[in-house]
């Protein structure tokens, strides 16, 4: 009967584990579903609209083929639009249910001969638009999950056409839910079939056959004759090393049949499975409450960390050979006007020390402008604890302009602000602003006055001067300037300080609490003239300045200008807490004969 079990067992297990490998292969089905995309027409751009790649559910596999390389990005859906203006390209929308593709004619301005001319052919490799971008030659395959809002760039080099044929795959759900238990049960009941088998051996063996009480005994078995001839030799020894073989051999074939089943049970993903009990709740996390009119900020994280890295790699070669152009690529207003200093003073002074690099991370604060349009704006703050903290105002002019650090300076203040989060952002303050303590527009002059009048200046009790190092060490220079000269030539001279505000517009962007974080420039002038008719002012040691002003001495004096970058927390009108100077740098900008 333990036979009759097993085999019954063995069966049923072939049947379970037949059905298992079925769902999983011949009764699945395909696993992906494609639409392929023809384009008649050649153009240079080929913009997949978001909705045609969310048109099916999961994420997207996008594959174009073309000669030499082919190049793909994705981002804001109108940022692509904007960069795609007054260019020709082939935008690739849903229509209903129905995929279409349109030719987007260029946009086009009249020249100074009244004629009108489409917009230079542009390389999107680059640019710091995109969000993401991928090159590949020859055949470009890239998987995407694009949220709403977000479309595809395709394109060659802006010049050659862009790949005419897409195909778009989307994986289909296809799950076999009880391939899963159709494995465990057949190699359960493969288990269970083979230990009655091995019963029902070992059963038969203690036997040694059926017996019948009654029946006259067989007779005792004789002794083996062991004269046998030559050619049964063998025969004796054979028939047990048979058996022992047949035993082996079918414990061998047993025993692989229940790995097959190990390793297809094994091989089960988590759609063989029954998805037993209720969606999960998820564990509720602290939301920020966004205006439904503010924009979408104009970076991500990712972005910036990109950005910032790209500025850092193009100051650096631009300091290794002191090229103002080469630095003008990723630098603009005060930032730019102290390394073009710089590399006059390097070109003519051997002991001259460069500028400290501009840094590229880690990246530890980002604030992004919430703003769809352009100029953009973001604030960042790089560095740890034992490089120091650097921050940096970054703006992007248009569409096709590459984002450029404008301010930057050494970080003074450990405060903790009130930061919107980087997905968010922050909108711009206008220079006008009349709700915070001081108008970003008004804040360098009055900063400027603090720094001559100190103590007596009108402005003094709106800024924080216990966390003011900068202020402290530009009373402490002055006074010091002021005591060596007059040891040498107060008789015949005299020496004067003055800050005026800086030609660079503020930049400010909101915080939480109705403040902002506000930069903006000072000029720090240093007037050495004499006071003799017959006196003349040399400028003997000191060749940064003689250097700048292109004379070693003058009968009318020099004056010696120092930029100064600052950084400040301006809190709401309305709020008892002091503008705060939060990071600063300073450094020679220029030096001049009197007239």
């Amino acid at each position: 009967m333990r036979f009759v079990w097993a085999v019954a067992a063995f069966v049923l297990a072939a049947l379970m584990l037949g059905a298992g490998i079925a769902q999983r292969t011949v009764f699945q089905g395909p696993t992906a579903q494609s639409e392929t995309i023809e384009v008649a027409e050649e153009v240079p751009y080929l913009l997949v609209d978001g909705a045609v790649l969310r048109s099916q559910p999961g994420s997207q596999t996008l594959r174009a083929q073309g000669e030499g390389e082919i190049f793909a990005a994705y981002g804001r859906t109108a940022d692509l639009e904007a960069w795609l203006a007054g260019s020709e390209y082939a935008h690739i929308k849903l229509d209903g249910e129905a995929i279409e593709s349109e030719v987007v004619a260029p946009e086009t301005e009249p020249t100074a001969e009244g004629e009108t001319a489409p917009a230079p052919a542009r390389n999107p490799a680059g640019s710091d638009l995109w969000l993401d971008e991928f090159v590949q030659e020859d055949l470009l395959i890239e998987t995407l999950q694009l949220p709403e809002g977000m479309s595809v760039l395709v394109a060659a080099d802006g010049v050659a056409p862009a790949p005419s044929k897409l195909i778009v795959t989307w994986p289909l759900v296809n799950a076999t839910p009880w391939a899963g238990p159709l494995f465990v049960g057949g190699t359960i009941l493969m288990a269970v079939g083979v230990v009655l088998y091995f019963l029902a051996i070992r059963n038969v063996r203690r036997s040694r056959g059926p017996r019948r009480k009654g029946l006259p005994m067989p007779p005792a078995p004789q002794p083996a004759d062991m004269s046998v001839e030559q050619s049964d030799k063998g025969v004796i020894s054979a028939s047990p090393t048979r058996r022992a073989l047949s035993g082996k051999r079918r414990g061998f074939l047993v025993v692989p049949a229940v790995a097959v089943s190990a390793l297809l049970f094994a091989g089960c993903s988590s759609d063989a499975w029954p998805q037993l009990g209720g969606t999960p709740t998820p564990t509720p996390t602290a939301t920020v409450i966004t205006p439904e009119s503010q924009q979408a900020p104009a970076v991500t994280e990712a972005q910036a960390e990109r950005i910032l890295q790209r500025i850092a790699d193009q100051v650096a070669t631009a300091d290794q050979t002191s090229d103002a152009a080469a630095a003008a690529v990723r630098l603009t207003g005060p930032a730019l006007a102290e390394r073009e200093t710089n590399y006059r003073l390097r070109a003519a002074i051997a002991e001259e020390e460069p500028l400290p690099a501009v840094p590229a991370g880690p990246l530890t604060v980002l604030l992004p402008q919430a703003y769809d349009e352009w100029p953009r704006t973001f604030m960042a703050v790089v560095g740890d604890e034992e490089s120091g903290n650097t921050i940096m105002f970054v703006t992007q002019a248009d569409p096709w302009s590459e984002y450029k650090l404008s301010y930057i300076g050494s970080l003074d203040s450990t405060t903790e602000l009130p930061l919107a989060p980087e997905y968010v952002g922050a909108t711009q303050v206008s220079p006008d602003n009349a709700f915070l303590a001081v108008a970003p527009e008004d804040l360098a002059a009055a900063y400027a006055d603090v720094l001559d009048s100190g103590a007596d200046s009108a402005y003094s009790d709106l800024f924080d001067e216990a966390a003011d190092q900068f202020r402290i060490g530009v009373a402490n220079d002055r006074q010091a300037r002021l005591a060596a000269f007059n040891e040498t030539g107060a008789q015949t001279g005299s020496l004067a300080f003055d800050s005026v505000p800086g030609t660079q517009q503020p930049v400010a962007l909101a915080t939480l609490e109705n403040g902002a974080i506000v930069a903006v420039t000072i000029n720090e002038n240093e007037t050495v003239k004499p006071t003799n008719a017959d006196a003349v002012i040399k400028l003997d040691g000191n060749p940064t300045v003689s250097t700048l002003a292109g004379a070693t001495q003058s009968a009318t004096g020099f004056t010696t200008t120092f930029g100064d970058q600052l950084f400040f927390y301006v809190p709401a009108k309305a709020s008892s807490e002091r503008i705060q100077l939060l990071g600063y740098t300073s450094n020679i900008l220029d030096a001049k004969v009197i007239p």
